[in-house]
């Protein structure tokens, strides 16, 4: 039991570290929502620049994606190094698919765009355009990892994992 826990926490840290790329990827490949800055009387406001644009979405959608792609790797790769399987295994592949999109939500908000839109606004002047900070609306799309890694890890682990002995010996041909 001290192995499967130990080979558990490595799992886990080294799927949670994963995060680091997917948000890396995430800010890189994530459209960006444009918008304008404007002064009515002595304060500033911030519109979108297209107001019927599908941008903010698409990020949303980027980042779910990539999570997908991610559990699905992380799944694939946990398995092809530990066939076995087992409860720790399983319990480190969610909860590091979990930290991992904790990870890559939040360093992708720390490396995009400036946080305060309105300091941004008066930066580029009236009427230019600029990036919205990056952000995920739908935090459900945290849960895309996790969700992915273990619903394919199931699924590889029933199709090619070892097989348990049968208990009296060779079942009768029905």
């Amino acid at each position: 039991m001290k192995t499967e826990v130990r080979e558990a926490s490595v799992i886990t840290v080294a799927v949670a570290l994963g995060g680091v790329l997917l948000g890396l990827l995430w800010l890189w490949l994530a459209p960006r929502v444009p918008l304008v800055g404007d002064v009515t009387g002595n304060s500033w406001v911030v519109y979108l620049k297209d107001s019927e644009g599908e941008q903010a979405i698409g990020v949303d959608g980027t980042f779910t994606l990539l999570a997908l792609a991610f559990g699905v790797l992380s799944a694939v790769a946990v398995f092809l190094l530990r066939r076995r399987g087992g409860v720790p295994l399983v319990v480190a592949l969610g909860v590091g698919g979990l930290l991992g999109s904790l990870l890559a939500w939040r360093l992708g908000v720390w490396l995009g765009p400036q946080q305060d839109v309105i300091a941004h606004a008066k930066a580029v002047g009236k009427g230019a355009t600029f990036s919205a900070p990056l952000k995920l609306g739908a935090k459900g799309a945290l849960l895309a990892w996790p969700v992915a890694a273990l619903v394919v890890h199931l699924g590889i682990t029933a199709l090619f994992g070892p097989r348990d002995p049968e208990p009296y010996g060779e079942s009768p041909a029905a």
